[in-house]
């Protein structure tokens, strides 16, 4: 994993399960509660409502000139110990200035993610929900696990089994909510009945459990508020 910019304070720690049943409502309300990789979090605004901003420093937008593209560790996450459960979480993005002709506003949430730096991960690509192909708009949605199971490696061995279409749009604030079990990850937006993205076999097995933070990409400005984790004892 990337190093990891700000600790949390030991006092935070890593949550026993019965602890992070106490800690569901958690939402981060300090910056130091999270740890940071390679990212920087800040309070902000966004439409005029109190949110954290995230972004990444522009040396590290991919410069698919010189290295495939691929899914990496951008994030913002808090050191709980979360297996099964619900997270929701608002977020919103926007494109840097001079953004790469491959960004996508690339935002989305990471869980179960462990002491080796491996996670499950469900993130959106809002400007393909609006693109005029429909191959496209097929990928709004994507599910990976990181580091074995990137979106290219799923899109090539499985396609269209890990990615769906969704109503989505930069610089609008998005809900989303992953109902998680087991293997098994449905997600929900903007508070719909119906799921977006169901997976049922989630690559890193019913076993895994650790932290949940709010992931990006390159070209990506983040916005995020109300990060909820109920985990289930």
């Amino acid at each position: 994993m990337m190093g990891l910019i700000r600790r949390v304070p030991l006092a935070i720690g890593i949550l026993c399960a019965a602890q992070a049943h106490a800690a569901s409502s958690a939402s981060g309300k300090s910056i130091d509660d999270f740890i940071l990789s390679g990212v920087s979090l800040e309070h902000s605004t966004f439409k005029s409502e109190p949110a954290y901003k995230m972004t990444m420093p522009s040396a590290q937008i991919q410069n698919p000139a010189k290295e495939p593209l691929s899914d990496r560790d951008f994030m913002a996450w808090l050191p709980v110990d979360f297996a099964d459960g619900v997270v929701e979480v608002d977020v919103a993005s926007r494109l840097v200035a001079d953004a790469p002709a491959y960004a996508r506003g690339f935002i989305g949430l990471t869980f179960r993610i462990d002491r080796d730096g491996r996670f499950e991960s469900i993130y959106l690509r809002p400007t393909n929900s609006l693109a005029e192909d429909q191959v496209r708009r097929n990928h709004s949605v994507q599910y990976v696990a990181y580091p074995d199971y990137r979106f290219d490696r799923l899109r090539k061995e499985s396609p269209g089994k890990y990615e769906s279409y969704a109503v989505l749009d930069l610089e609008r604030w998005i809900h989303m909510k992953i109902v998680i079990s087991g293997q098994k990850a449905v997600l929900y937006l903007d508070k719909k009945p119906q799921p977006a993205l169901i997976v049922n076999d989630m690559k890193l097995g019913a076993n895994q459990r650790g932290g949940v933070g709010v992931w990006l990409e390159s070209g990506t400005i983040a916005y995020f508020r109300h990060l909820k984790v109920n985990a289930l004892p």
